[in-house]
C-alpha cells in the first residue's frame, strides 16, 4: 500500500480489454544525486514496484554513499554527515537488481535516472537487470494531458496527488506512482502503445582508444563535461550508401548507446566530425539504435531522408573517416 497516500476515490477499475502487448509489470524509480553530470553520484535511490495494471505492490528505498561532496543539499537534503554510514552503491546494487528484474523502469524523464543508474552500476562492475524504460514526460505528451509543463508537480496536481516531500527520492517515486496508474489506464482505454525504450549498460573506450572494454569504469575515464570546439571542416554532404565518413560531416545521435554517449561523441569530435544536437535537412547521418522510436530526432530523420546508423556500424565507419577536401 503506497505511503502518504491522499484521502480520495480509489482510482477506477483497469480498463477491459487489456492491451496484450503491455508489460507484465513496472519498477518506478527516482533517484537523486550529486549533479546532473556523467561524472556525478547517487545519493538515494527508491523503487515502488507497480503490476502490470499499475497497482503498488511494494516499495524500497536507501541512501547511497556517494563517496564525494554531496552536491545540491539544499535540494535532496542529504549531507556529507547523513551519508557518511550510508551504503555504497556496489552495497544495494544487488538488492536494486532484484527489485528493478523483469520489469519496465518508469521514470519521471528517464533517460536520466536510466543513465545514473547505468553508470553506477558500471562503476560496480554490474550488469543492471533491466531491458526497457518508459518516460512519464513522453507518455503525458503522447496522452496529450492539459499540463501547463513537464515537471512532476504539475503531473501530480493533473491527477489530485500531493507531494510530500519534493525531492525525496521515496516520496518522488510514490507521486510518480500514483500519477503513472492513471496515465497508464488512459493509454490503454484508447489502446495507444506505450513510449517503450531499450535500455542498453554501458560500455566503456580503452584508456588508448583500442577495442571496447565492458563494464567497469576506471578512474581515469572520468572526465568533466566540456564545450566542444567548432568544427573545422565544411559540412560535405550526406552519408552515401556503402561509404566513409568525411570530416565535417553533421552526426547526430538519439537513444541509448552501449558506449557512453560523451565518449562516442568526443570520438567523432576527435575524427573530424560535427556533433549536433538536432536533425535538420544539412545533417548528415543520424546514429540510433532504435530506428523505430518516436524521438524527435528519430522522426525528424524520417521526415529528411537522413540516413540511419546503428551504433555498432557507426563504430566500424569511425576507424577509418575520410580526411576533409581542400
Amino acid at each position: 500500500m503506497l505511503e502518504n497516500r491522499t484521502d480520495r476515490a480509489d482510482p477506477p477499475e483497469p480498463p477491459s480489454p487489456w492491451p496484450t502487448a503491455y508489460p507484465d509489470g513496472y519498477a518506478v524509480v527516482d533517484v537523486e544525486t550529486t549533479g546532473l553530470g556523467r561524472d556525478d553520484r547517487i545519493v538515494s535511490a527508491a523503487v515502488y514496484r507497480l503490476d502490470a495494471h499499475g497497482d503498488v505492490q511494494d516499495h524500497w528505498y536507501s541512501p547511497v554513499n556517494p563517496q564525494r561532496d554531496p552536491g545540491p543539499v539544499w535540494i535532496h537534503g542529504l549531507t556529507s554527515e547523513a551519508l557518511a554510514d550510508a551504503p555504497l552503491f556496489a552495497d544495494v546494487a544487488g538488492e536494486l537488481a532484484e527489485r528493478l528484474s523483469g520489469r519496465v523502469l518508469v521514470a519521471h524523464n528517464a533517460v536520466f535516472d536510466w543513465s545514473m543508474l547505468a553508470r553506477e552500476y558500471a562503476r560496480a562492475d554490474h550488469r543492471p537487470p533491466v531491458e526497457q524504460r518508459l518516460c512519464t514526460i513522453m507518455l503525458s505528451k503522447q496522452l496529450r494531458l492539459p499540463l501547463a509543463n513537464h515537471k512532476l508537480e504539475s503531473l501530480a496536481a493533473h491527477y489530485g496527488v500531493i507531494q510530500q516531500r519534493a525531492h525525496h527520492a521515496l516520496d518522488d517515486a510514490r507521486v510518480l506512482a500514483e500519477a503513472f496508474r492513471p496515465s497508464l489506464h488512459l493509454a490503454a482505454a484508447n489502446g495507444l502503445p506505450l513510449p517503450l525504450h531499450a535500455c542498453r549498460p554501458l560500455t566503456e573506450w580503452s584508456p588508448t582508444g583500442g577495442p571496447l572494454r565492458s563494464a567497469g569504469y576506471p578512474p581515469t575515464s572520468w572526465r568533466h563535461s566540456r564545450k566542444r570546439p567548432p568544427c573545422p571542416y565544411p559540412n560535405p554532404g550526406r552519408l552515401l550508401p556503402g561509404g566513409p565518413l568525411v570530416q565535417g560531416m553533421r552526426v547526430a545521435f538519439s537513444g541509448d548507446t552501449a558506449v557512453d554517449r560523451e565518449l562516442l561523441e568526443d570520438r567523432a569530435t576527435e575524427a573530424g566530425l560535427h556533433v549536433a544536437s538536432s536533425v535538420s535537412r544539412l545533417t548528415s547521418l543520424l546514429v540510433t539504435n532504435d530506428p523505430g522510436s518516436p524521438a524527435g530526432k528519430v522522426v525528424n530523420a524520417r521526415r529528411f531522408g537522413t540516413p540511419v546508423v546503428d551504433e555498432a556500424r557507426f563504430r566500424e565507419l569511425l576507424e577509418d573517416v575520410a580526411a576533409a577536401e581542400v
